[in-house]
Parts: structure tokens; C-alpha cells; sequence
């Protein structure tokens, strides 16, 4: 069900593409709204998990240097048969972590200090197992997509606006456009909105997903559902000094920015509470 709720959202997303490209020049506006998404997909594929490293300033760190974290990435990376990420730590005091990466190969999990300094080992341990289930899933590869796709929906839409304003609107035949040129101004202002819930919606499905399979690969749910109490908790009242806007949608939790923060609706994860009743709710067995 969840593989479908995904497929259904980045195609949903892809669709809103071109329809606002054909909106915008016709038919030669989709191939190029098309086209567009395809160049920005390639370079979130290659650069995006080098951005959000960079971004937040993580360091990488060795098995000398953290052996406990080494221990558990690797302990779980084998019982998950995935080759063992590159680990950094981000010097931040807010507790959270993100796990980057277009595939297992090439995946980095990046944790906070503050992290660090706050699970006991079975609350890491659940914290590992989500980010690993991130990578098992390709959910960054994913995550990207939807994201530059969305992006491209915005850029487009904000040309549209500029085209409008200068008299340069449409491109495409006149008889297709006899009629649909209120719909045209309606895609224009509701198709950025329309991909913004979207691509939230996608990014809350993936959380669910990764504590799901997560407590699987631990062979059961504690850990994960004390580490996000006291995730939720210690959040709220630590502000983020080192992660990004952009690289928040990355993070087990929705880091604090100091500005307050929107509803569920528009957030990019589930609210706490809904996710430690999921797990809650779930018999776990031993990963297949």
C-alpha cells in the first residue's frame, strides 16, 4: 500500500508538471517542462547528498573517533545486508540525524552531537535502524525527485506569472486555448501550492515507512518510540544552529528554527505522536 501511495504522489507530481508546461507553451511548453525535470532529477542524484553534508557542516568521523556509532551501524548494516554508509557528525546540540545518499552504495548518515550525548544505546540503535531504512528504501533518491519535481512546478509556474504580466502568455494553438485561459491562470497559482502538499505528502508517507521497517530490522519498536519522546522533546526547546531549511526534510524530526513552526499539514514529517502510536500498533517480527 505504501509502495502505491508513493508511485501515486511522484507521478501525481510529474503530471503537474507538464500539465503547467502545456498551460504555459502548448505542447512544446510540456516537453520542455519534461525536460526540465529530468536535468534537475540528474543533478539532485549526484550533488544533492554532497549539499546537505556541506550545508550543515557535518564531519566525517572515524572508529577511533566515535566506536560506539560504529558499532551499531555496523552491527545493523550487516543484518540489513547493506554495505556500511560513511558516518559524519553534525556539532549541533539539537538531537537528530538524516541519512543521504542517491543509493546503499553511496549512502552517508550524518548524526548531531547532541544526538549522541542523548540516547542510550537502544534509543540509538532505533535512530540507526530509521536512517538505514531510509537508505534500504531509496527514500533519499525518492525524496529528491519529488523535490526538484516540485521545484520545477514552482519555477515554471513563476515564469508563467512573469509572462502574464508582459503580455507573453501561451504558446500553443489558438483554438486550444479559446476558453482555457481562466483554467490557465488558475494552474499558474494553484499548481505550486497543489505541488508543495504533494511533496509533503510523500515525505510523511516515507517517515512511516522507515519507523515501520526500521523496528523490523531491530526486532522490535522500544527504542525507536523513546528515542522519538525525547526527540520530540528536546526539539522543541533546542533550536537548530547547523541544519539547513533545505536538509530539514532529511532529518528523523522536524528540526526548531527558532520561528515557530506550521501544522502537520505543512510539515514534511508526521506529527511525534502519530508516529509512536504507529509503531505502537505493530507486531514486529525479525526482518526478512
Amino acid at each position: 500500500m505504501r509502495i502505491f501511495r508513493t508511485t501515486f504522489l511522484l507521478v501525481a507530481l510529474t503530471l503537474l508538471l507538464m500539465l503547467i508546461g502545456q498551460g504555459f507553451g502548448g505542447r512544446g511548453g510540456m516537453t520542455i517542462a519534461l525536460g526540465f525535470a529530468v536535468i534537475m532529477n540528474a543533478f539532485a542524484y549526484f550533488f544533492s547528498d554532497k549539499i546537505a553534508l556541506w550545508s550543515s557542516g557535518a564531519k566525517p568521523v572515524t572508529r577511533e573517533q566515535l566506536p560506539r556509532l560504529y558499532q551499531v551501524m555496523e552491527r545493523l548494516a550487516a543484518k540489513a545486508n547493506l554495505p556500511m554508509p560513511k558516518l559524519y557528525v553534525v556539532p549541533e546540540q539539537a538531537p537528530n540525524a538524516f541519512a543521504t545518499g542517491r543509493n546503499p552504495r553511496h549512502a552517508s548518515v550524518a548524526v548531531t552531537q547532541g544526538l549522541l550525548e542523548l540516547m542510550n544505546d537502544e534509543e540509538l540503535e532505533g535512530v540507526i535502524a530509521h536512517e538505514l531504512s531510509h537508505v534500504r528504501n531509496y527514500d533519499i533518491l525518492i525524496s529528491s525527485i519529488a523535490a526538484t519535481i516540485a521545484g520545477a512546478v514552482v519555477h515554471l509556474a513563476t515564469m508563467g506569472r512573469w509572462a502574464m504580466i508582459f503580455g507573453g502568455w501561451g504558446g500553443g494553438d489558438r483554438d486550444d486555448q479559446k476558453g482555457g485561459g481562466m483554467a490557465a491562470i488558475l494552474m499558474l497559482f494553484l499548481a505550486p501550492f497543489a505541488a508543495m502538499l504533494l511533496q509533503l505528502g510523500l515525505s510523511r508517507q516515507r517517515e512511516y515507512s522507515a519507523d515501520a521497517t526500521g523496528a523490523r530490522m531491530v526486532g522490535n519498536p522500544y527504542g525507536l518510540i523513546s528515542a522519538l519522546q525525547k526527540l520530540g522533546t528536546y526539539n522543541n526547546r533546542i533550536p537548530t544552529t547547523a541544519i539547513s531549511p533545505s536538509t530539514a526534510s532529511l532529518c528523523i524530526v522536524k528540526p526548531l528554527f527558532g520561528g515557530g513552526s506550521f501544522g502537520t499539514l505543512f510539515s514534511t514529517h508526521p506529527a511525534i505522536p502519530d508516529r509512536i502510536a504507529a509503531l505502537k500498533e505493530m507486531t514486529v517480527l525479525p526482518q526478512r
